[in-house]
C-alpha cells in the first residue's frame, strides 16, 4: 500500500492515534518541502535568513491544534510560524528582540486596505522624487542632522551618494504617514530593496546570506563605471566582475517591491484571530503558565553562525536606530559570543562532555558553547513551562562545526529538554534546499570557512510534555 498520509494512518488503524503518537508519525515524514511554493500570502514581504519553509509549521500547526488554538513562537524571526497559525485561524503569538524581525513579522500579519495604501505610494514617490533633484541641499543638511556620525559612516560606506540622497527623500515621506500599521508597512518595503538575496540598492552582496562583500564596482545603467573601491588593482578581473554590482534605481525598485508586497497583503477576515507580536526575550516568556496549545519555533545557531544584525543594520541603521546601538544589541541574541555578564547553567552529563571537548579544542570556543545550552536551558525551561501538558514544542535545529568537532545540537537540546520534564519521542530530520534557505554556505563541505561549515540539514525535535 506504500506510506499513508496521516488521515488514511487514522482510518485504518483499529483506533486513533494518540496525540504522541500522532506527533512521532508526523516527525516521521518527509520534511524537506524542496518542490512546494513558499512565497504564498505574505512569507515574501522580506528576505530573511534561514527561515523554515512555511509547510513545516503548518504540518504540525493542523495536525496539532483545533481552530483558535495558541500557537507560540518564542523566537519567531520573520514571523513564519505565526503566519500560519493566523491563515490556519489559529491565535499565533510570536516573540523576538531583534527589531527587523519584529517589524517584518508585524506587517506579515496586519491587514491593510489596498486601496488606500496604493494612492498612497504613488504620492510618495511622485513626492521623493522631486525632493531627490530639486532640494539635494536642505536634504542633505536635514540627513547631517538625522544620523550620529558613526551611523553615518556607515552609511557613506556602503551607500553610493546618489541612493543615499533616494533613500533618505523616500524616507522622509514614509515617516510622514500618521498610522503606524500602515508606516510600518512602507517600512518593511524599505527595508527588502536593501536587503536581499541578491542585488539591493547598497554596495553590498550577500546581504541576505549575513556576510556582506562590498561591491569592488558599481555601474549605471548605460554600463558606464561611476564608482571604483580601494584596492582595484589587486582584484582579479574574475573577481572584480563578481563584485561589480550594478546601480538601483531606489524609487524603481521601492515600488517594484512595493507591488509585489500589495497583492500579498493578509486580508481583512474579521473570522481570523488577530496576531501578536512581542519584542521579549525568550529566555523570560510574559505568559502565563500552561497558556500555549503548540509551540513551534527555530533557535539561532551556536556561536552567532549566522549574523542576523550583520545584515539587518543595514536598513536598521536607516529607520532610526543608530549603529553603535545595534553593534551592541547584538550581544542579547542568543548564540552570541560575548562572554562578559554571562549566565552559566548546569549541564546534563551528555552535554557538559560536548562542551568539555570543545573546552579542549579551544578554551573560548568551549565557553561560547556553554552559553549557548546555558542559553538554551533556560529558553526550554520557560518552553516547558507555558507549554500545556499533554502537548508538543517542535524545535528546528541545524547543528555546525566547531574546531572540527560537530557541537551536536539536536541531541544536546534534547538531552536538555529530558532534564526539564519534557519526553522526546522522535527526532525528524529534513535536507536543506540551500538554493531557497538563504544559509551563508555553499554546496560543498569546507571545515576550513570561517564561518565554520554552515549544515546541509536540519533536526526537528518532537519536545511533548506528559499529562
Amino acid at each position: 500500500m506504500g506510506r499513508l498520509t496521516l488521515s488514511e494512518q487514522l482510518v485504518y488503524s483499529d483506533r486513533e492515534l494518540s496525540y504522541r503518537e500522532k506527533l512521532v508519525y508526523l516527525l516521521s515524514q518527509e520534511l524537506d518541502f524542496h518542490c512546494h511554493d513558499s512565497n504564498y500570502a505574505s512569507h515574501d514581504f522580506h528576505a530573511f535568513p534561514a527561515k523554515f519553509p512555511p509547510q513545516l509549521p503548518r504540518k504540525f500547526i493542523l495536525e496539532l491544534t483545533n481552530p483558535a488554538d495558541l500557537v507560540l513562537d518564542p523566537m519567531m524571526g520573520s514571523g513564519t510560524a505565526v503566519l500560519e497559525a493566523y491563515i490556519n485561524g489559529r491565535h499565533g503569538v510570536g516573540v523576538d528582540i531583534d527589531p527587523l524581525a519584529l517589524k517584518i513579522a508585524k506587517a506579515k500579519v496586519t491587514p491593510l486596505e489596498k486601496h488606500q495604501i496604493y494612492g498612497l505610494e504613488k504620492g510618495m514617490l511622485h513626492q521623493a522624487n522631486f525632493v531627490a533633484n530639486h532640494n539635494q541641499i536642505e536634504l542633505k543638511i536635514v540627513f547631517e542632522r538625522t544620523f550620529d556620525a558613526e551611523t553615518r559612516k556607515f552609511i557613506n560606506k556602503w551607500f553610493a551618494p546618489e541612493t543615499q540622497i533616494n533613500l533618505f527623500a523616500l524616507l522622509q515621506e514614509i515617516r510622514q504617514i500618521p498610522d503606524s500599521a500602515i508606516r510600518n508597512f512602507f517600512e518593511v518595503v524599505f527595508s527588502a530593496i536593501i536587503i536581499t538575496k541578491s542585488g539591493g540598492v547598497s554596495l553590498a552582496y550577500d546581504l541576505a546570506h549575513t556576510r556582506p562583500h562590498l561591491a569592488k564596482a558599481v555601474i549605471n545603467k548605460n554600463g558606464e563605471i561611476i564608482y571604483l573601491g580601494n584596492n582595484v588593482q589587486k582584484t582579479s578581473k574574475r573577481r572584480l566582475k563578481l563584485l561589480t554590482k550594478p546601480l538601483r534605481n531606489v524609487l524603481e525598485e521601492f515600488d517594484k517591491r512595493f507591488h509585489n508586497n500589495l497583492k500579498n497583503l493578509p486580508k481583512n477576515d474579521f473570522r481570523l484571530l488577530n496576531p501578536t507580536i512581542l519584542c521579549a526575550d525568550a529566555q523570560s516568556l510574559p505568559f502565563a503558565d500552561a497558556s500555549a496549545d503548540l509551540i513551534v519555533t527555530s533557535p539561532p545557531y551556536a556561536a552567532n553562525a549566522i549574523d542576523y544584525m550583520r545584515s539587518h543594520k543595514f536598513s536598521l541603521a536607516w529607520l532610526g536606530f543608530a549603529i553603535n546601538d545595534l553593534s551592541n544589541k547584538r550581544k542579547d541574541y542568543i548564540g552570541g559570543e560575548v562572554l562578559q555578564g554571562v549566565g552559566f547553567e548546569e549541564l546534563p552529563a551528555a552535554t557538559e562532555t560536548v562542551v568539555n571537548e570543545m573546552y579542549k579544542l579551544d578554551h573560548r570556543k568551549g565557553r561560547v558553547l556553554h552559553r549557548y545550552y546555558s542559553e538554551m536551558t533556560r529558553t526550554l525551561r520557560e518552553m516547558f513551562r507555558v507549554l500545556k501538558a499533554g502537548k508538543a514544542a517542535i524545535v528546528v535545529v541545524g547543528s555546525s562545526i566547531m574546531r572540527g568537532r560537530d557541537t551536536e545540537i539536536q541531541s544536546c537540546l534534547a538531552d536538555i529538554g529530558q532534564t526539564l520534564g519534557f519526553e522526546v519521542p522522535k527526532i525528524g530530520v529534513r535536507n536543506l534546499d540551500r538554493n531557497r534557505r538563504m544559509l551563508p554556505a555553499g554546496l560543498t563541505i569546507d571545515r576550513d570557512s570561517q564561518i565554520q561549515q554552515r549544515m546541509h540539514k536540519e533536526y526537528v525535535i518532537g519536545f511533548y510534555k506528559p499529562r
